[in-house]
């Protein structure tokens, strides 16, 4: 096996794309669940409006930060550049730049996609609301529930009758 002739620059890079999304999946992203308030939701005030549920339709939501298409590019760069030598290498770099970005955003949109609900409720007042949040708390048509707004995030909960 020959010794890696991969440039130190695309190591640096590598390296920095990975600790990057390693940060970002450490951190996460904002709650979409009508369970989870984030340290921010925390003792701020929200208002609560009544209303009916009068459908529920499941529905996903995908998160793409396009990490994963950057490390699988520079890791495919990386590895690819280590095949062949001169101009080969190039193209091999290059080819394995665009197989892994691929993969890699492939990757990321599937571990990302999570299952939600789409939520229709008529309030008391008569505006109608359409909210998708996590399906993690059971909802269904016809079930009274409050619409709980704080002017940055809105959830669905069941009444407390």
């Amino acid at each position: 096996m020959k010794p890696s002739t991969t440039p130190g620059w695309i190591k640096t890079v590598c390296a920095a794309a990975l600790m990057g999304g390693m940060a970002f999946a450490v951190t996460g992203c904002a709650s979409d669940s009508a369970n989870v308030y984030s340290r921010d939701q925390v003792k701020r005030a929200a208002t609560a409006q009544a209303g009916i549920v009068e459908s529920v339709r499941n529905v996903q939501i995908k998160d793409s930060t396009g990490i994963g298409g950057v490390a699988g590019g520079v890791i495919g760069a990386v590895g690819g550049s280590s095949i062949g030598g001169g101009n080969g290498s190039i193209v091999t770099g290059v080819i394995g730049a665009v197989a892994g970005g691929l993969a890699g955003n492939a990757l990321e949109k599937g571990a990302t996609a999570k299952d939600a609900l789409e939520i229709t409720v008529k309030l008391d007042t008569g505006q109608r609301l359409v909210i998708v949040q996590g399906a993690d708390t059971q909802i269904v048509p016809q079930q009274r529930v409050d619409v709980l707004n704080d002017g940055q995030t809105t959830r669905v909960v069941p009444r407390n009758q």
